[in-house]
């Protein structure tokens, strides 16, 4: 679960929260969390939407469309497979889903930069530093204000939304 302090929460309101996590919109500036569960790496590992790299190498070139990867290859491993030491990565750019939402991944590696097996070559909709980054994090306030917060009811400014 993606939730904080799961086991101090009331069962419907835990119900009612993973079914908000899983209707969130993707954001254009998304934000890790600051407080979170330390599943959010591997909730954006699992969810395969990024490119991760296929071994130790070098990235070679950048830029908004592709990402070319060399990796470190032996002799042993060029005689077993048919595979270049030049990878090519071609990013996913904008891309209309199902739910009228758009996956557009983005470049998380600099030229030169050396890469290890595993790690994130892209950024996408819903992640942040490698982790699922699905909100945006804000000072909030819990307060009376008016009667308009009767029970559990939230007031935010429109600039939030």
């Amino acid at each position: 679960s993606l939730i904080p302090f799961l086991e101090h929460d009331d069962a419907n309101r835990a119900l009612m929260g993973s079914n908000m996590q899983r209707q969130a919109v993707p954001l254009i500036r998304p934000e890790a969390p600051i407080v979170g569960t330390g599943l959010e790496g591997k909730a954006a590992r699992d969810a395969r939407i990024q490119i991760h790299a296929e071994g130790n190498g070098v990235v070679e070139f950048v830029d908004a469309k592709e990402i070319h990867v060399r990796y470190d290859r032996n002799d042993l491993d060029r005689l077993v497979s048919f595979e270049e030491d030049l990878k090519v990565y071609k990013l996913t750019k904008f891309i209309k889903t199902n739910q009228a939402t758009c996956i557009n991944l983005r470049p998380a590696v600099k030229k030169g930069q050396k890469v290890k097996k595993g790690d994130f070559l892209t950024e996408g909709y819903a992640t942040k530093d490698g982790e699922l980054a699905s909100g945006r994090n804000l000072q909030v306030a819990f307060m009376p204000w008016k009667g308009y917060n009767f029970e559990d009811a939230i007031v935010i400014n429109e600039k939030v939304v």
